[in-house]
C-alpha cells in the first residue's frame, strides 16, 4: 500500500511556519533585549571589592574610589 505524499507535504507547509516563527520572534526579542557592547563597558573595568586593596591602588595610582554600597538585604536592596 502506497501512502500518498501531497497531504503530508501540505501538512508541513501548514505546521512549519508555525513552528518557524516562534523561534524568530524568540531570537528577535533576544536581540532586542541583549545589551550592546558600548552598554557592556563597566564590565572591562577591574572592580575590586575589598575596599582597603581598593584604598591601596587609589593611593598608589594617585586617583580616586567611586564607592558603589548598598544598604540593606543583599537580595531586596531596600
Amino acid at each position: 500500500m502506497r501512502i500518498k505524499s501531497t497531504p503530508f507535504l501540505l501538512l508541513a507547509c501548514w505546521v512549519a511556519p508555525a513552528f518557524a516563527a516562534p523561534v524568530q520572534k524568540t531570537a528577535d526579542l533576544i536581540a532586542l533585549i541583549a545589551p550592546a557592547k558600548a552598554e557592556q563597558a563597566w564590565l572591562q573595568i577591574p572592580w575590586e571589592t575589598d575596599l582597603t586593596t581598593a584604598r591601596r591602588k587609589a593611593v598608589a595610582q594617585n586617583k580616586p574610589i567611586f564607592l558603589w554600597e548598598m544598604d540593606g538585604h543583599p537580595l531586596g536592596c531596600t
